[in-house]
């Protein structure tokens, strides 16, 4: 805050009783004045020494009333801007801070001041001057010259509420960062998770590689994919839904261990947890298995609770979670069959697992088999009390194509899906590396297909040729990185946490 706080702040349609084009041509008039007296109002670049947060790291416990003589030039956005006769009290801000800027007609002389004072809500400017603070304590910058560096002809959202519309603060995200630090404190959480993760998977011996987002074949999951044509190949295309099976790819080829970090796209709906493009974590490891992709997915996501929080304990709904304790293993068919109050296993006959979905209340197709009913009765009714983190295990083998049969257990694979507050967060195979095995599923998801779900892969003769060469034990991991921000950042939407989300259009003025 500045020192003084009782006069208006100037510069904004309200303080002016104008419209927003008005507005707007008040301000490109004063762009054309600034052209004809020869000032450049969009100056190609501005020399700073510090940026405000440095300031602050510097000079923090400079004491009331201190003037140094330490010269500095820092640059920002007018946040704030208040008038005191002979006195301006500019609050500018950049990425790292926001600080006052201490404008005295005294010291820059009446021109310069009567130009400064032109200034608006929402500029661009870079200023000169000495650290100093006001009798107040406010550190500040006792400024020489402001030069303008971009003027803004648009007035900012209102400083207390924002954009009102959520719509709005999505579509216009840059309006959104300007005001709102809640907005910025999520994509910083967001940056500092992604570099967490880069470097636990690096501190492990993971290579981090880039595959192809245009697929031949959408494989590596069940969703619905975007089509498209690539004209010069005369070929029809997908957008990948996946990036595992061109990273086993390279298991087969020896890298041992890798990893990507990538946007994938699915043709589906739009929902508080789910965006048509996200991004993905995958990473595979030679010789692991699924317990060990347990571990490694635990290590991952308190790295990066500690690297973006700074603390392992957060907040989900309400309780306070440590998350370096160990996280529970449960099957899918138990937590299922404790629901229903009946056993239930994908060996059983099919119409037997009907009748249990029908008596309660869970929908189910004539095509599913027992695994996929067992899946949707899971789904309806236990994954929504799963709100601490759990790793739901023993997934059937009807709902997961790529993933190793349990060694234990002929109708179940070595999956895992991690839970936390009721959606899925992270998904792991020990993987299947049998060609034999993996072309059979691969046929039975194109027979899916062929009936009519839109959603299940087909026969990718690609990578089964490279499974002929022979892949090792390798376990596998997937993260989805917005609803691990979600997690950390506590908010209840994945639109909070990725810059700019996919809406409908714009409504037409």
């Amino acid at each position: 805050m500045s020192d003084e706080t009782t006069a208006p702040q100037t510069g904004t349609p309200e303080s002016e009783g104008t419209n927003l084009e008005t507005y707007r041509q008040r301000r490109l008039a004063e762009i054309e004045h600034l052209r004809t007296i020869g000032t450049n109002p969009y100056p190609y670049r501005f020399d700073r020494t510090h940026s405000l947060g440095e300031i602050r790291a510097k000079y923090g416990e400079l004491t009331a009333g201190n003037e140094t003589t330490d010269a500095v030039a820092v640059c920002g956005r007018i946040m704030l801007k208040r008038d005191q006769g002979k006195l301006l009290f500019i609050t500018i801000r950049d990425r790292s801070d926001d600080m006052q800027l201490f404008v005295s007609k005294s010291v820059v002389g009446d021109d310069v001041f009567d130009s400064i004072k032109t200034l608006d809500l929402g500029d661009w400017v870079g200023a000169h001057g000495v650290v100093m603070t006001t009798r107040k304590a406010e550190l500040s910058i006792k400024t020489a010259t402001v030069q303008l560096l971009a003027k803004s002809l648009r007035p900012m959202p209102d400083k207390w509420h924002g954009l009102s519309d959520v719509d709005t603060r999505f579509r216009q995200r840059y309006a959104d960062l300007i005001v709102n630090a809640d907005a910025r404190r999520a994509f910083e959480i967001r940056h500092a998770i992604v570099s967490s993760v880069r470097s636990t998977l690096g501190g492990r011996g993971y290579v981090e590689v880039e595959t192809p987002v245009l697929h031949v074949e959408a494989g590596g999951a069940h969703a619905r994919p975007f089509v498209t044509h690539h004209n010069t190949l005369d070929m029809q295309l997908f957008l990948r839904i996946a990036l595992e099976l061109h990273l086993k790819r390279l298991i087969v080829g020896g890298m041992e261990r890798v990893f990507e970090i990538g946007r994938v796209f699915r043709n589906e709906g739009i929902s508080t947890r789910h965006n048509p493009e996200f991004t993905m974590l995958e990473s595979y490891e030679a010789f692991a298995d699924y317990h060990d992709i347990m571990e490694l997915t635990q290590a991952i996501i308190v790295d990066a609770a500690r690297a973006s929080l700074g603390t392992t304990v957060i907040d989900i709904g309400g309780v306070a979670c440590d998350l370096t304790a160990p996280w529970p293993r449960k099957r899918m068919i138990d937590l299922a069959s404790e629901k229903v109050g009946r056993e239930l296993h994908p060996s059983q006959p099919i119409a037997d697992v009907r009748q249990v979905a029908t008596d309660n209340g869970v929908k189910w197709e004539q095509r599913w088999g027992a695994g996929r009913i067992i899946e949707e009765i899971f789904a309806e009714k236990a994954e929504g009390d799963l709100h601490l983190p759990t790793f739901v295990t023993g997934h059937p083998l009807e709902i997961s194509p790529l993933a190793r049969v349990d060694r234990n257990d002929p109708y179940l694979t070595e999956r895992f899906e991690l839970f936390v507050q009721a959606r899925e967060l992270a998904n792991g195979y020990s993987e299947l590396n049998d060609p034999v095995e993996q072309r059979k599923r691969f046929e039975a998801e194109q027979r899916a297909k062929e009936a009519g779900d839109a959603a299940a892969g087909s026969v990718d003769e690609d990578y089964l040729r490279a499974l002929e060469f022979g892949m090792p034990p390798t376990g596998g991991l997937g993260v989805g990185i917005d609803r691990l921000t979600m997690l950390l950042a506590g908010v209840s939407t994945i639109r909070e946490v990725i810059l700019f989300p996919t809406l409908r259009p714009e409504a037409s003025e």
